[in-house]
């Protein structure tokens, strides 16, 4: 595909969205004009630089977006961009809820899309948080200091499982529902399966 083009594969998806059609095809011109290669990929229209991702369009119920995948390299001048969890390291998202705000921002939004594709071209990288960065939930320590076997099996994981696992179980509030957890999942990573692998 040339850059700036709609690529014909990622039509569909725009023609089957029931909710922030009208959205969503703005934002994908005012991308296109960017000059970006539009591909399809995790089932969404995504933007690429050279094959690098810079900025995808995705749409929830609440909202439609723009996803830039290094978002939290960007200046943010307006003040924006939005992380959509706390455990999201890289990604950050520009929200709208209807075409005006879209049409409205159009300026600031090609500003954010050039910016983006700035740091791209600069080869910046984001720094991420390492495994061993993030919280060890408790009731997870005591299981891994209780069972030697769960602990190899755990370390044997690549960082991207184990990491899966830390956020998994220190997203449950309670301490009763984080050991519920553990327990419901030592199989697998006896196993040697991530969190979302088939179980």
């Amino acid at each position: 595909m040339k850059t700036g083009e709609m690529n014909p594969s990622v039509d569909f998806y725009f023609n089957k969205a029931k909710k922030w059609q009208l959205e969503q095809e703005k934002l994908r011109n005012i991308v296109l004009d960017c000059k970006l290669t539009e591909e399809l990929k995790w089932g969404v229209p995504t933007y690429t630089l050279q094959q690098n991702n810079i900025v995808l369009i995705h749409a929830f119920k609440e909202y439609c977006a723009l996803l830039f995948f290094k978002g939290v390299l960007l200046k943010d001048a307006k003040g924006i961009l939005i992380q959509q969890t706390k455990n999201v390291q890289s990604a950050r998202q520009l929200r709208f809820t209807n075409i005006l705000e879209i049409i409205d921002q159009e300026a600031s939004i090609k500003s954010y899309i050039n910016e983006a594709i700035a740091v791209e071209k600069a080869g910046l990288k984001v720094e991420l948080k390492t495994t061993e960065q993030f919280n060890i939930p408790e009731e997870f320590q005591k299981k891994l200091d209780e069972m030697p076997t769960l602990k190899i099996a755990f370390e044997s994981l690549t960082p991207g499982r184990q990491r899966a696992y830390y956020l998994h179980f220190s997203a449950a509030k309670q301490s009763k529902t984080r050991k519920e957890r553990i327990e419901k999942l030592i199989p697998q990573i006896l196993s040697g399966k991530g969190l979302n692998d088939i179980r």
